[in-house]
């Protein structure tokens, strides 16, 4: 199993403890308190996710084969929806983000418990994850 694959399996035991989603998001709270926080110089109109009902904001740096994700937002249950995609794409070499399953989202039932403008959101972010990677898988190659 890649680590990518890995993340996701803990991620869907953590989500699986929890009895109902109140608790569930309760926890995807907490992730977005724990996000490191993004370098406020980063915090700029190109670093904004198109599609976001609040404001997100993702960085990505490369150190050494791999993909170094900041971000932040101004909503706290975004800012625990993008603690959990970093969680599982940052540290990790722009082909594997590229070849990942997302699945895992859907086996925590993630997309059905957000509201539409907040799943188009989600879609956006990993969408725009995705696209650092191949920005950056450029630059390795």
């Amino acid at each position: 199993m890649n680590k990518i694959n890995a993340v996701q399996e803990e991620i869907v035991e953590e989500f699986s403890l929890f009895d109902d989603w109140m608790q569930r998001y309760e926890y995807m709270i907490e992730l977005g308190k724990s996000l490191p926080l993004i370098d406020p110089e980063y915090k700029t109109e190109e670093n904004i996710i198109k599609g976001c009902q609040s404001k997100v904001w993702i960085h990505a740096d490369l150190e050494g084969d791999k993909l170094v994700f900041t971000a932040d937002s101004d909503a706290i249950i975004t800012k625990g929806i993008i603690a959990v995609l970093i969680r599982v794409f940052s540290n990790q070499h722009p082909d594997a983000i590229l070849g990942a399953d997302t699945s895992f989202i859907d086996k925590i039932g993630l997309k059905e418990h957000l509201s539409p403008t907040r799943a188009n959101g989600l879609v956006s972010m990993i969408k725009q994850l995705k696209m650092y990677a191949i920005a950056f898988k450029t630059q390795l190659n």
